[in-house]
């Protein structure tokens, strides 16, 4: 018993010598009263700037205690859409027949964002593409909906479904928003609705070179919330639980996340689907130029001191750059208030403008600053709201489109007429693919889309088609239609 007693007096001693100078360590070196615990109430307090400089009233100098009221303002927002694009056949034999099984339609699945109370819902056009039928699930009820418009250039799509009292999502700002700040995106990724994952604002006005359309506007903003298939379309917000982007891609290799996920920034993504709502479609404003980013070596090509800015490589003829004065090789710097840093920040700030809108520019020549006001025009090259004719048909599947001045310039054609959204039809089947441009008709000018689409339909024959492919190159094919 003696030497039990002994050991445990060894043991003790200096057990409870180390605790006690652990103790007082902690109390050396830990401030009296320090909080540890980050606070939602903290915020950066900050001068008035202008609007393309402020920052974000939801910055925070710590992270936030949880996400929970972000998620509890966004995810009733967001809903979960079904595609039901046509048949497939390729995957079935005869034998599936005598089994009881068959060709079974198409289906894939995406995201969107409630934006009002009477059911307009914007997603991402790849969501919808090529979509026969269309379903939206929200809060385990489905509705049959209505596509309103699509925008290739931006990848934004607008839904219309009939319902009332929607909770439309709050909206936050993607020109404030800071790098370093806490987003959430929100969707249904593999099909899993509801689902939350965090991350911060990694980058922005990114451009990854993915859109399709003939003015494609690439100025994402970068996250590293993880991101995978099926939320597409989905909510990237703020710690508010406020809209300030529309996820759309993700960079990988597998096709899963890898880190990098990329969103159109809301104030784009709305300016995009008020337009469709609106309007029809969407109204860019044009300044008549093509501009390319400043590299390196272009920078000492041309003895430029900054990387910063854009250099015009092109102007339309009796465009409003050309009017203003602008010449190939000029840097383009500033945009009204925006400084523009690259090729994204100039698509970024030229989409917040309508025709007919003055522009207040700056730009260097031979190292020189020099200003420019000029007026925005139209696709038509007019100054005001444009609603573009088209005309879509099942038969020939497919939906024609007249060409609009600027692709009239680039292709150096006087007129035409476009395929887009191709579909199941007789076009597809000849090898047409969407941006082929019809400039003649069993040697007849193509300059009606309405006009060629009937003509079309009723044809039988021997069928002679002329016009330009989507990388310029000129086409003439002869085709034997039933």
């Amino acid at each position: 018993m003696n030497t039990m007693n002994n050991a445990l007096k060894s043991f003790a001693i200096p057990f409870v010598s180390g605790i006690a100078g652990a103790a007082l360590w902690i109390a050396i070196q830990t401030p009296e009263k320090q909080d540890l615990s980050p606070s939602f109430s903290q915020f950066y307090e900050i001068p008035t700037q202008t609007a393309s400089q402020t920052v974000s009233s939801s910055l925070r100098t710590d992270p936030p205690i949880s996400f929970i009221e972000a998620s509890q303002n966004s995810t009733e927002s967001v809903v979960f859409i079904k595609n039901f694009s046509g048949t497939d056949y390729r995957r079935y034999s005869m034998f599936d027949y005598f089994f009881g099984t068959g060709p079974t339609q198409q289906v894939s699945t995406g995201s969107g964002v409630i934006i009002s109370k009477d059911g307009y819902i914007i997603t991402n056009n790849h969501v919808i593409d090529r979509a026969e039928t269309i379903e939206v699930v929200h809060q385990k009820r489905t509705y049959k909906a209505k596509l309103v418009g699509t925008d290739k250039n931006t990848d934004i799509a607008v839904l219309k479904i009939e319902a009332e009292n929607l909770p439309e999502i709050k909206r936050g700002s993607s020109r404030n928003l800071q790098i370093g700040e806490w987003v959430l995106a929100v969707g249904n990724p593999f099909n899993l609705t509801s689902t939350v994952t965090a991350g911060i604002v990694s980058a922005k006005e990114r451009q990854i070179n993915i859109l399709g359309g003939d003015f494609p506007l690439e100025s994402f903003i970068q996250t590293d919330a993880p991101i995978n298939p099926g939320n597409s379309g989905g909510a990237l917000v703020n710690v508010n639980g406020e809209l300030v982007g529309i996820n759309t891609a993700i960079l990988s290799r597998t096709g899963s996340y890898t880190g990098y996920g990329f969103a159109v920034p809301v104030d784009v993504a709305l300016k995009v689907a008020n337009d469709m709502i609106k309007y029809g479609e969407v109204q860019k404003a044009i300044p008549g130029v093509d501009v390319v980013e400043i590299t390196p070596e272009l920078a000492e090509e041309m003895k430029l001191k900054s990387l910063d800015g854009v250099i015009v490589t092109h102007t339309l003829r009796n465009g409003a750059a050309e009017v203003a004065g602008l010449q190939k090789n000029d840097v383009i710097t500033r945009i009204g208030d925006w400084k523009i840093m690259g090729k994204g920040s100039f698509e970024e700030a030229l989409s917040y403008y309508y025709p007919g809108d003055q522009l207040n520019l700056e730009y260097t020549r031979d190292g020189l600053s020099r200003n420019a006001s000029l007026t925005l025009q139209n696709l038509e090259g007019g100054t005001g709201i444009i609603k573009r004719e088209y005309y879509s048909s099942a038969l020939i599947g497919a939906r024609l489109e007249a060409v609009n001045t600027i692709e009239k310039d680039r292709l150096k054609i006087p007129y035409g007429v476009k395929i887009s959204s191709l579909t199941r039809g007789y076009l597809r089947d000849l090898g047409f693919r969407d941006g082929f441009v019809i400039t003649h008709v069993n040697e007849m000018p193509a300059k009606d889309p309405k006009t060629l689409g009937e003509y079309l339909e009723k044809f039988s024959g021997r069928l002679k088609l002329e016009g330009v492919a989507p990388n310029g190159q000129p086409f003439m094919q002869s085709y034997n239609v039933r």
